[in-house]
């Protein structure tokens, strides 16, 4: 191989080790450290503080929560998509038909880790357009 494919070759692995550097430092910053672990387009809700446990997503609309998450909420994640007329606020209830009023409600991207009121209270939830 002579010295100038080496060179070249060399150029073109450097380059390439630059630019997948870039692309994973690029990722990181996309997504902040800590974020929940939410599909884009769900809801979702976890049976511990801080994103633990067991998580429930939907897309859509829950008017009667399985047993397994029903008054087992501990923390919640909007990741649905958001937009002028689109229902991109969810409020949880605290009785399944959307019953029993509000635990909580989150704001498009929101994340709660914790909430004191809210924990072990949802029964049901719906998209809406505002809190």
């Amino acid at each position: 191989m002579s010295t100038r494919t080496r060179t070249t070759r060399s150029r073109l692995l450097t380059t390439a080790a630059a630019l997948l550097a870039l692309t994973a430092a690029t990722a990181a910053a996309a997504a902040p450290a800590g974020a929940a672990d939410c599909p884009s387009g769900h809801f979702c809700a976890w049976t511990d503080a801080d994103f633990g446990g067991q998580r429930a997503n939907w897309s859509g609309d829950d008017r009667w929560w399985e047993s397994w998450i029903a008054d087992e909420d501990s923390s919640w994640a909007n990741h649905g998509i958001s937009g002028p007329g689109i229902k991109d606020h969810v409020k949880v209830y605290r009785s399944a038909g959307l019953n029993g009023g509000m635990s909580i409600c989150l704001a498009p991207g929101q994340e709660v880790g914790s909430n004191g009121t809210a924990n072990d209270d949802g029964d049901s939830h719906t998209w809406a357009m505002s809190c």
